[in-house]
């Protein structure tokens, strides 16, 4: 994989194919940005932390948040890297995006929260994590009226009660 090639892929979306470029000691999407190869292209660089977090690449997340990128800002793909970390189950990722005080109330192409993206895949594209996704999210202050109530799975509906959830 090229430095355009990457770029491309990231402006594409195409984050699955992106995987390569994330993985071992010293990712090459961080020697990248490390060379200054994408200091021109801060978009690529606000996708490459949502790509890491879609991925669940915790440390290459931490590299792009350590130089300053903005979870909320790599959303090209309806998505920004809060929502994908909820949404693909990345347990590790949403707690370090919770430590670092992501905003959970931002928005995705959907109108839903992290929050309500979380609820919505534990329903529909279930992953082992997501239900202490949940429940950390709502712990960190999630407002539980943000997601879809009922959801439709037992379990999940009374996780969602035991923070406050409510029909009507």
């Amino acid at each position: 994989m090229t430095v355009q090639g990457f770029i491309d892929g990231i402006r594409a979306g195409d984050f699955s194919r992106m995987a390569p470029a994330f993985e071992g000691a010293h990712p090459l999407a961080q020697q990248w940005d490390e060379s200054g190869a994408l200091v021109a292209t801060p978009d690529v660089r606000a996708e490459a932390l949502t790509c890491a977090c879609f991925l669940g690449e915790i440390r290459v997340a931490e590299y792009f948040l350590a130089q300053g990128i903005d979870p909320a800002a790599g959303a090209a793909t309806g998505l920004n890297a809060f929502h994908w970390a909820a949404n693909r189950g990345q347990l590790e990722i949403v707690r370090l995006l919770i430590q670092r005080g992501a905003p959970l109330e931002s928005r995705s192409m959907y109108d839903g929260t992290v929050l309500g993206t979380a609820v919505w895949a534990a329903v529909h594209e279930p992953r082992p994590a997501h239900a202490q996704i949940v429940e950390d999210l709502l712990r960190a202050g999630a407002r539980v009226e943000d997601a879809e109530y009922p959801s439709g799975d037992p379990a999940m509906d009374a996780l969602l009660r035991q923070f406050g959830a409510s029909e009507g």
